[in-house]
């Protein structure tokens, strides 16, 4: 008997996922990273395509930004730039993966004044959407990367769907292409913008996700979001 109530104790904690957190040098290398992206993106020519009024919506209105996962590098310079310039004040709470190399992005979204949330589809899950959704009541944006952190790359996970769902944000996909960039050999075929470079940056038609929506509209909306970064990505 008590060896099954030490087993089930051990199953219990072993359920519990501490997301790894920033070293010495994982904060070295994150103000390293920090200083080229902002150095970086002062060099870059951005062009702002919204086609969907997004600069016309009420100040108060938050959204869900969606990004693929290899367009990281300026996604938080393209909030600074486009969306804190519609609206000063405004805060983003981004989703970021538990993981090692979760903890070196945490570390430069705080450096970009954003509040991370530590979770994905595969680890502390659960945990990371109840504190997306509190971050939502508090008036923040909130962003996610659908096809992180492992891919497949391109393909949209169903967490945004269910954060639509539960917080009555609606999802604005968003995207960007550079004409000088290098493209890592990493599953996602990572983006580095280089400088000098010129932005083109997209918004998508927001998506929203009734509460009451069946598991086919949501499989529905699923596809329809996945289609729409597709389609923006201009690959």
């Amino acid at each position: 008997m008590r060896i099954r109530e030490k087993h089930r104790r051990t199953r219990r904690t072993s359920e519990i996922v501490i997301p790894h957190r920033a070293r010495f040098f994982t904060r070295i290398l994150g103000r390293i990273i920090y200083g080229i992206v902002k150095l970086v993106s002062l060099t870059i020519r951005f062009k702002w395509h919204d086609d969907y009024g997004l600069e016309k919506t009420r100040h108060e209105q938050r959204f869900i930004f969606c990004i693929w996962h290899n367009r990281l590098a300026l996604s938080l310079i393209l909030f600074e730039r486009f969306i804190k310039k519609i609206s000063p004040g405004r805060r983003l709470a981004a989703m970021v993966s538990a993981s090692r190399d979760g903890a070196l992005l945490t570390y430069i979204l705080e450096l970009f004044g954003a509040e991370p949330i530590r979770g994905s589809t595969s680890r502390r899950g659960h945990q990371a959407l109840r504190e997306m959704v509190s971050c939502a009541r508090r008036g923040c944006d909130l962003a996610i990367t659908p096809d992180g952190p492992r891919g497949p790359r391109y393909e949209v996970q169903y967490g945004v769907i269910d954060l639509s769902k539960v917080t009555g944000l609606p999802i604005v996909p968003v995207s960007y292409s550079v004409n000088w960039k290098i493209k890592l050999k990493s599953w996602d075929k990572f983006i580095i913008p280089l400088p000098f470079s010129r932005c083109d940056v997209y918004f998508g038609k927001p998506i929203y996700v009734p509460a009451d929506s069946t598991p086919e509209e949501r499989e529905t909306l699923r596809q329809t979001l996945e289609n729409s970064l597709k389609t923006l990505a201009k690959d």
